[in-house]
Parts: structure tokens; sequence; C-alpha cells
């Protein structure tokens, strides 16, 4: 039985949650996602299900090898403790009772969770979606009766898909949906489209029924916008980053150039 969790989001595109402990009350989190927390708040820092292969499933699935658990041990009061997302974008809270128990998300979105609340490693069932299906082959399984907290980068959008009405996204913009939803991996078609249309071979198919939460900017398109912004081109064709320039200059001056 999941602790029974009230939280605030605060902030509006670089989002904490802080969330209010009763006393003997619990919040289990990904390490190094706390921003602050009050007096009588117990650290307790493990392999998440306890034992070694739960540590490195949780590798597989984007995480870190550690789940830190925060625990109020103030017999009278409430504490408080408020946990950040990594990158711009906002913090999705799920209540895991309405959504039969489980929600499945995008790797390396889980935030943090109620005490008592499993996190699991997830594989689509397809083998089309193995193969092909990117940045969602590989899912977060979330189970359990409490409140669980996601990030997702940008600005994120709800979608209620009715029985059998589908909907193809970028697998990288998923964020989370419910069990009901199928998943499944779906070529873009035609020759142009999968060469020059900028947006994969494959889309995820998803249909309904169920909830689906996207999100506007995934953290993989945000590191290649950077990328692409660090990467300059010098006299003759030749492309350095921008730590590389730096260095050519530094030498220069060094050399008296």
């Amino acid at each position: 039985m999941a602790d029974v969790l009230d939280y605030k989001i605060l902030g509006d595109d670089l989002q904490l949650v802080e969330i209010e402990l009763d006393p003997g009350e619990g919040v289990r989190a990904e390490a190094g996602t706390m921003t602050y927390m009050e007096d009588n708040i117990e650290m307790q820092t493990g392999m998440g299900g306890g034992d070694l292969f739960s540590g490195f499933k949780r590798i597989f699935t984007g995480e870190s090898f550690f789940i830190t658990t925060f625990l109020n041990n103030d017999p009278q009061r409430k504490r408080h403790v408020a946990f950040a997302a990594p990158y711009p974008g906002k913090i999705v809270a799920f209540d895991l009772d309405q959504f039969n128990g489980q929600v499945l998300c995008q790797r390396d979105s889980f935030l943090c969770a109620a005490r008592g609340t499993e996190i699991e490693v997830a594989f689509t069932k397809r083998l089309g979606a193995g193969f092909f299906g990117g940045e969602g082959f590989i899912l977060q399984r979330l189970s359990g009766n409490g409140m669980v907290f996601v990030h997702a980068g940008g600005t994120v959008v709800e979608k209620e898909l009715a029985a059998g009405e589908t909907l193809r996204v970028d697998t990288g913009c998923l964020v989370a949906f419910a069990t009901t939803v199928d998943y499944d991996i779906q070529f873009v078609g035609g020759f142009k489209n999968a060469l020059f249309g900028g947006e994969g071979l494959f889309f995820a198919k998803m249909t309904g029924p169920g909830k689906v939460y996207l999100q506007s900017l995934p953290f993989s398109r945000l590191v290649d916008r950077i990328k692409r912004g660090m990467t300059l081109t010098q006299p003759g064709g030749e492309q350095k980053g921008v730590a590389g320039i730096g260095g050519d200059i530094l030498k220069n001056i060094i050399s008296g150039g």
C-alpha cells in the first residue's frame, strides 16, 4: 500500500514538485533530483527493489543504479521535500488508482513517487517496435496505488483516445500512456517522406482506449540542437566544436600569433 501524498507543483517551465509528508510517510525519488528538504527527513538510498538485479534493470531504463527514499521521522509534524526536473519542461502527476494501478512511461522520465510504488523495465510487445522503436523501445512501468511524478520536455499535451481511435506520434514525443492503449510501430511510408521528411522512418502508433501524454520538446531533440549550434565551420571547410575553436584562439595568443 503506497503512502498518500499531498503535493504542489511550483514554477512554469523549470518546475519542481514539493511533497508534504505526514509523520512516517515517505517518497521515492530518482537519485540527484532532490532540491531541498526540511529537518527530520531521513534519506535511505538503495537499489529500488532491494537487490542487485533491480539496480541493473533501472540502469537499462535510463535511470541511475540507486533510488532514494525520503522518510519523515518527525513523530508530530508534517515535513516537506522537493524535487526538480533535470531540464526545461513540465512535471506530470499521475494517480495510479485512476490508471488501474499501472502506467507506462518513456525511459528516463521518472522523477519521484509515493513509497510503495514499483519502478520496472517494460519492453514493447511487438517485434517491429523492438527493432525500430528508438526511444520508445524500452519503457518504464510504474505500478502501485499512489501518486507518481514524471518529467517531460517543453509543453505537455494530454490526449484521450476513444476505443479504436489512433494517433501517430514521434517515438521521442511520448511521455506516458495508460496500459489500455495499444502501442505499435508504423513505417512513415513514401520514398521522399522516408529520405527527406526529417521525422525519422517510423512513428509510434497509439490505439485507444485510454490517455496518452505527449511532450513538445524531447530531450534528444534539445541535445541535437545544442550539438548543431556548437559545431562551426572553419576556413577551408573544416568543422570544429566551440571548445576546439577556443583552444585554437588560446594557442595563437600564447604563441604570439
